[in-house]
């Protein structure tokens, strides 16, 4: 009896065992219905969506290839010391000129604004192939955009669109059999059952502009599904060519440029002392001084102005007559020596061609300086003046970027002509025209290259000119407001 009971409470404990397990597992089971899916289950109906869901009607995901970055002008400040050029504008017309000046700066963004500076990001783990950069095509005219493609999709059907907003689109060497709509029109439109067919088709997609303009752009939006894409297509009429015949030697290389006002014994000096060096190399002179005079001499071109026309006004007329590739620029009381070589500035240059300015020292004097420059808010930018240089320039032993130089230097006859002097500057100016240039001129410092500096003479009738009227600075100041858009300036 009790071996009985001692087996019927075995049975009765592996029964309870049973049981409680079968509760656990379908309690298990019936809570697993209401868990995330593993990686595993994702990845298994992933791929069952792809096998069977149209791409047309895909889940879509928050990637947008043209994000809007709202970024807000943010307002800039000076160091300490620096000119607060609002004080140099005439408080009674304050609001009208400031009025004046928004608009102006309006128009200058729209010259300078373009489409192609548009943030675009590219896809992530897209099988669209299109040019990100290098698609150019000329205003009113067509080209073949190169690259598109699509890669790596199994589908029976197919379909793309690309649009535009400054063109139209088509498919060269169309066929009925090829099912295309918005044939030369800004939507086109692809639907194909072959991947090889739909990149063939790709393959013939051509862009025309249609808006007339030199130098502007437009994107392409390319969509496959839940696949999108943006590309850029730049609008760029060619220019044509200004080239300087570049002769055998210096003389036909670089003219020498100067201004004179009132300082004939330094200028003959100056004349003397490039003969001594250079005897067959043209010299170009502008003078406005009150009573002119004639600087004697072989290969030389003496321009007279009306007196007193202003330092700038002077160099944009010598700069005018340059016939050579290069000018070099000289104070009229510099005094060349044998440090001075042209020969070595011009290598310098012609090595490097994106070079624009280069300059060298004079006497002990090896000034140089960079601009720091800041677009500000609606009040206006920032520039502050600092000594010093950006960095070596590689292979060119002892020279360095820079901002602006010391009136020593040569540069490129037509990029400075492209800056110019600005003639308002009559007796106060010359890191103008470098502030003017800011981002349009590379410059360079190599001291090893240097002149002299002449001993001052008497002169009270230049010192006169030479020191101006306090409303001179002032004048120069308010010019900054204006014409450069600026709040405040540190020299």
């Amino acid at each position: 009896m009790s071996g009985l009971k001692s087996v019927s409470l075995g049975c009765l404990l592996k029964f309870l065992l049973l049981v409680s397990s079968l509760a656990v597992l379908g309690l298990f089971f019936q809570e697993i219905n209401h868990c995330p899916l593993t990686s595993l289950q994702r990845h298994h109906e992933s791929e069952e969506a792809e096998e069977h869901e149209d791409l047309d009607g895909a889940r879509k995901w928050n990637y947008d290839p043209m994000p809007k970055v709202n970024v807000q002008p943010q307002s800039c400040s000076c160091p300490k010391k620096s000119f607060n050029l609002s004080t140099y504008v005439n408080k009674d017309n304050f609001g009208d000129i400031v009025r004046r000046r928004a608009e102006e700066y309006e128009k200058y963004q729209i010259r300078k604004e373009s489409i192609l500076n548009q943030l675009l990001l590219a896809p992530p783990n897209s099988p669209l192939q299109y040019p990100i950069q290098g698609f150019i095509v000329s205003p009113l005219k067509k080209g073949i955009i190169p690259g598109l493609g699509v890669h790596g999709v199994k589908k029976q059907n197919f379909q793309v669109t690309l649009s535009v907003s400054s063109g139209v689109l088509a498919v060269e060497g169309l066929q009925e059999k090829d099912q295309v709509q918005g044939q030369g029109e800004m939507v086109l439109s692809i639907s194909t059952s072959s991947l090889q067919s739909l990149n063939d088709l790709l393959g013939r997609v051509s862009y025309r502009s249609t808006v007339y303009s030199i130098k502007s752009g437009d994107l392409v939006h390319f969509n496959f599904g839940q696949y999108k894409a943006i590309f850029p297509v730049v609008i760029r009429q060619p220019t044509v060519p200004v080239l300087y015949d570049f002769g055998e030697d210096v003389n036909s290389q670089v003219t020498v440029t100067t201004k004179t006002f009132l300082r004939y014994p330094e200028v003959n000096r100056l004349v003397k002392s490039i003969r001594k060096f250079y005897k067959d190399i043209k010299i170009i002179i502008a003078d406005d001084s009150l009573n002119p005079q004639k600087v004697n001499g072989d290969n030389i071109e003496q321009y007279f102005m009306p007196p007193a026309q202003g330092w700038f006004a002077g160099r944009n007329l010598v700069v005018s007559q340059v016939t050579t590739k290069y000018f070099l620029w000289v104070d009229d009381d510099y005094e060349f020596s044998e440090k001075t070589k042209i020969e070595k500035f011009v290598e310098i240059m012609e090595s490097m061609p994106e070079l624009d300015v280069v300059a060298g020292s004079v006497g002990w004097l090896k000034n140089s300086f960079k601009l720091v420059y800041h677009e500000g808010d609606e009040e206006g930018g920032c520039l502050t003046r600092v000594r010093g240089n950006y960095q070596r320039i590689p292979g060119i032993p002892n020279c360095f970027f820079t901002t602006g130089v010391i009136n020593f230097f040569l540069a490129r006859t037509d990029a400075a002509r492209r800056v110019g002097f600005d003639p308002l500057l009559k007796r106060v100016g010359h890191s103008e025209f470098f502030m003017d240039g800011l981002g349009e001129l590379l410059v360079a410092i190599c001291p090893d290259v240097g002149l002299n500096h002449q001993r001052r003479r008497a002169n009270p009738q230049y010192r006169k000119f030479r020191r101006p009227p306090r409303n001179d600075t002032d004048n120069k100041l308010y010019l900054h407001f204006f014409k450069n858009r600026l709040k405040c300036m540190k020299w």
